[in-house]
């Protein structure tokens, strides 16, 4: 995998504030430096996960990219020295200072393999793939600011964004029905573990088609977390 096109270690925050700038709006709510770093790390490593089905001219090299960041895994928890890559370095930090669990990171890895299939996904595998993806993240990054009780509905947070971006690209809108259990969960989200779901606002504005300027976006998640409720 080329290592040589990615930003410096301590860069991981530009570098989602370009690539992912909903979340990182959504990480400006945590006053934590530290903590803020630790959430930044894991948007900075679904968009490297989330990078391999769209950079990648067939399945096997995804598969190739993939397997790479697997590795990555294997040697942040401890197999070997974990190579010198910016946001793979920086995901072994957090993953010793955090104690984060594999599991979900490795879900998030085998997620990004139903993309290599040129079949477009259904309803279901679009759900599947939204709470596997950025719903895990959002899980980890309230796992990270407060504790373990609130994954549930950080996840649906996550994960509602993530359908909404898909909408925003083009896909056709899921049922209500499919859509609604999430929205439920994400609304009871705390206040502490609230800046890991508020990108989660955004996505009444996405299922319209419809995205806001910059401003907008940061007005929509000011006003979630002075509410409370995405």
């Amino acid at each position: 995998m080329d290592e040589d096109t990615s930003p410096p270690a301590d860069d991981l925050d530009a570098l989602v504030a370009r690539v992912d700038p909903d979340r990182w709006l959504s990480s400006r709510l945590i006053a934590e430096p530290q903590a803020r770093a630790d959430v930044i790390t894991l948007y900075a490593y679904d968009h490297e996960l989330a990078r391999a089905p769209k950079v990648a001219s067939n399945a096997l090299l995804g598969e190739i990219r993939l397997a790479w960041w697997r590795e990555v895994l294997d040697e942040a928890y401890g197999t070997g020295p974990v190579r010198r890559h910016p946001t793979a370095v920086a995901l072994a930090d957090v993953i010793a200072r955090r104690e984060l669990p594999r599991a979900p990171l490795e879900t998030m890895i085998d997620a990004r393999y139903r993309q290599l299939d040129p079949e477009p996904l259904d309803d279901a595998e679009a759900v599947l793939l939204a709470q596997e993806t950025a719903g895990v993240a959002a899980r980890l990054a309230a796992l990270i600011l407060a504790g373990a009780g609130e994954g549930d509905r950080a996840e649906a947070a996550g994960a509602l964004w993530a359908l909404g971006r898909r909408r925003l690209a083009g896909e056709p809108p899921l049922p209500d029905a499919m859509t609604a259990p999430l929205r439920t969960k994400a609304k009871g989200l705390g206040v502490a573990a609230f800046p890991a779901g508020a990108h989660g606002t955004l996505a009444r504005a996405y299922d319209r088609g419809r995205e806001p300027s910059p401003v907008g976006k940061r007005w929509r998640i000011t006003l979630a977390a002075l509410m409370g409720r995405i």
